[in-house]
């Protein structure tokens, strides 16, 4: 049926040829401009001269009901190539445009809200063009790569304007659609490969880094780090909703098969070259994807309806996924609690958010460190993270861990993704990006309020959570070798510490370490009991108190 309707869109060569031309020339026309040509018009017949001095009259109401599936039918008849991508941004553009001003004017509101046939042939293009990166975003090669991350993510935002801009209503007509499993594995697909497509350029500023192209590179790598983060955004942003969480939490591709994982791995995995001239907005951009991608995990985490963990545990690669994920968060965690915290901030003054990256690292390992299926592999590798944060300075420490006024802490802000300029951005690059556009593309983020004691209780919270879990022993649940399991790793990984030269600790100055860790301890199990009941309650508090005093008595014998 699909490929029947194809035909009538393009009933003959010369309409197609001239709905093509008309896309090119409105496409460049930003939503201040094309509005105050519709205003002008009349009976809705617009009349345009062009760069090259023709003028040409274009039926608008013939061009928005025939475009979606006129974008659709170049989209499963093209070759693909760079050219038809291309074409299908600015079609994409376009669309986006008119949906963001349809309500100034009753004639495009009726075609594109009002008319059924139309609005799901716009759900169709989102969803055909979602699964055509999906499955084909390897392929691409050349200047292709940047093209498909720019179609991923504006194929999204034009959903939040055709259909609405509220996430619940967002997500409420998603889930009514009868195809809505295969948005959701293309869009966790597509979106995926946008990921591998952030790594591969980042890769690649290290190989230009003495040549001349090293700007271009940074360019690009800014470009694709904000067609992801727009991406992950759109995602992290439907799964606040109860509804839609649970929606996805029925899909098998997603859950039980680790498609959900499979994002969260590759945005984990990726690395910045240390070969950036100006890194800054790419070192936050990285720690706000990471940050994202670990709040879907955590949203589907906590769903209350069905367990999540469960379903991944129940076949065997996905349990073996999610302990390889579990391994990255708490990787993550290590580098990011053994360093201080650094204002990332140029030299005009403008702060870049990194995201609430430690925090939602630290709800993930409190939620594995609970569960059955990954206590024990967590607490192997927590007990080296804990060792890391035990070990720092007695003030350090106190100032990071038993502190509500941190020197500073992470901040979290809402990308504002503007489809135009990005689309434009690659529009006015080169074929094969030859020559890339020297226009500044760099996004506007909305800063979300966090109280600075709120933020720094509930990382200290958070902590003493992980540590009142492993060290939990339930004689009826758990098997007796878990039994101060916890604790033996944990002094384990000490004496490993104190005898590598290399870290600069000598097993000599293992009583004044000891020291330090037991005041450490003290100190934190102090400020814990002043977090009850607000963040914490009297049982995790309890479980610190025994797992300190086990571990200052052990230390006492070291």
């Amino acid at each position: 049926m699909m490929r029947n309707s194809i035909t009538e869109a393009s009933h003959s060569s010369r309409g197609a040829i001239d709905l093509i031309s008309e896309v090119k020339e409105l496409q460049r026309f930003n939503s201040q401009e094309l509005s105050k040509l519709l205003k002008d018009c009349e009976n809705f017949s617009l009349f345009h001269i062009t760069a090259n001095g023709l003028s040409v009259q274009i039926d608008m109401d013939k061009l928005v009901r025939l475009l979606p599936l006129h974008l659709i039918a170049v989209l499963l008849s093209s070759q693909r190539d760079e050219a038809s991508l291309r074409y299908l941004l600015s079609g994409l553009r376009l669309l986006c445009t008119l949906c963001e001003i349809a309500s100034r004017h009753s004639k495009l509101e009726q075609i594109l809200f009002d008319d059924l046939k139309v609005s799901e042939q716009l759900l169709d293009l989102v969803f055909h063009l979602l699964l055509v990166c999906c499955k084909q975003g390897n392929s691409f090669s050349g200047g292709m790569p940047l093209l498909y991350s720019a179609l991923v993510a504006c194929s999204m935002y034009l959903l939040t304007t055709c259909i609405s801009s509220q996430w619940s209503e967002l997500a409420y007509v998603l889930q009514a659609h009868p195809k809505v499993d295969i948005f959701l594995d293309a869009a966790f697909g597509a979106v995926r490969m946008s990921i591998n497509i952030l790594q591969n350029k980042l890769s690649e500023v290290e190989n230009d880094f003495h040549s001349k192209s090293s700007l271009t590179a940074e360019r690009v790598v800014n470009f694709c780090c904000q067609q992801c983060e727009a991406s992950l955004q759109f995602l992290q942003s439907l799964c606040q909703n109860k509804s839609f969480r649970e929606r996805i939490l029925r899909n098998k591709e997603l859950c039980g098969k680790g498609g959900v994982l499979h994002l969260v791995q590759s945005t984990l995995k990726l690395n910045i070259s240390p070969f950036l001239k100006e890194p800054l907005a790419v070192v936050a951009a990285v720690s706000r994807l990471k940050a994202r991608v670990l709040s879907i995990l955590l949203h589907l985490c906590e769903a209350e309806s069905v367990s999540y963990l469960d379903e991944v545990a129940s076949i065997p690669e996905s349990l073996d996924l999610a302990k390889s994920v579990a391994v990255e968060v708490i990787t993550l965690l290590k580098t990011m609690l053994s360093r201080d915290l650094k204002l990332l901030e140029n030299h005009s003054g403008k702060i870049y958010p990194r995201g609430l990256l430690q925090l939602n690292a630290l709800r993930l390992a409190d939620i594995f460190s609970d569960d059955s299926n990954f206590r024990s592999y967590i607490t192997i590798y927590f007990a080296e993270v804990l060792a890391a944060i035990l070990l720092i300075p007695y003030q350090q420490f106190l100032s990071s861990w038993c502190s509500s006024d941190l020197p500073l802490k992470e901040v979290d802000a809402s990308l504002e993704y503007d489809p135009f300029t990005m689309a434009g951005w690659i529009l006015d690059s080169s074929p094969m990006l030859d020559i890339v556009s020297s226009k500044t593309c760099e996004s506007n983020f909305n800063p979300t309020n966090n109280a600075q004691a709120s933020y720094a209780h509930q990382r200290t919270s958070l902590l003493v959570k992980v540590i009142a879990n492993l060290h939990c022993f339930v004689p009826n649940i758990c098997k007796e070798q878990e039994r101060n399991f916890f604790l033996h790793k944990f002094l384990e990984r000490l004496k490993m510490d104190w005898q590598d030269q290399q870290a600069g600790f000598s097993f000599s100055s293992a009583p004044q370490k000891a020291v330090t860790i037991c005041k450490n301890l003290r100190s934190l199990l102090g400020h814990a009991e002043s977090l009850i009941p607000t963040f914490l309650n009297e049982e995790d508090v309890q479980l610190l108190s025994g797992s300190a005093c086990c571990a200052c008595v052990s230390l006492g014998g070291i």
